[in-house]
């Protein structure tokens, strides 16, 4: 699965460029499949809404970085997005402690969660470099 355009949008804003932004698309979409999936007490909602919520931040501090004007603000919300890339892995991996995903679906989000991680630390480094 990976993102992709709208057959019928013909607009394509700045961050949709950017593969670190369509992965963590990709992720989120993943993750909050892997959060439906989920069969636990109602005391424990907050915990899922969580992870849904970190695992589209990523994606959002991209985009949302990418949007504001100077490149220091964008660094700054790719450290933003980073961590709430390992606070979702983090939920999951207290998700599989409580038995509520299987050590596989760990498995599969840290791996992508690396992949990620690799991309905005160099797109972190580049845009810093860019600066100076």
């Amino acid at each position: 699965m990976s993102y992709e355009l709208s057959p019928t949008s013909d607009i394509l804003f700045s961050f949709e460029d950017l593969e670190v932004w369509r992965k963590a698309v990709d992720f989120a979409k993943r993750v909050i499949d892997l959060s439906e999936r989920i069969k636990t007490d109602h005391k424990h909602l907050r915990l899922i809404e969580q992870l849904e919520a970190s695992s589209a931040a990523v994606a959002q501090n991209i985009a949302e970085g990418k949007g504001h004007y100077t490149k220091k603000d964008f660094v700054q919300y790719l450290y933003v997005a980073r961590g709430f890339l390992y606070k979702t892995v983090t939920l999951v991996t207290i998700f599989h402690k409580n038995r509520w995903v299987s050590e596989d679906q760990v498995k599969e989000i840290k791996r992508s969660a690396d992949e990620i991680a690799k991309m905005l630390s160099g797109l972190i480094t580049s845009v810093r470099q860019s600066v100076v």
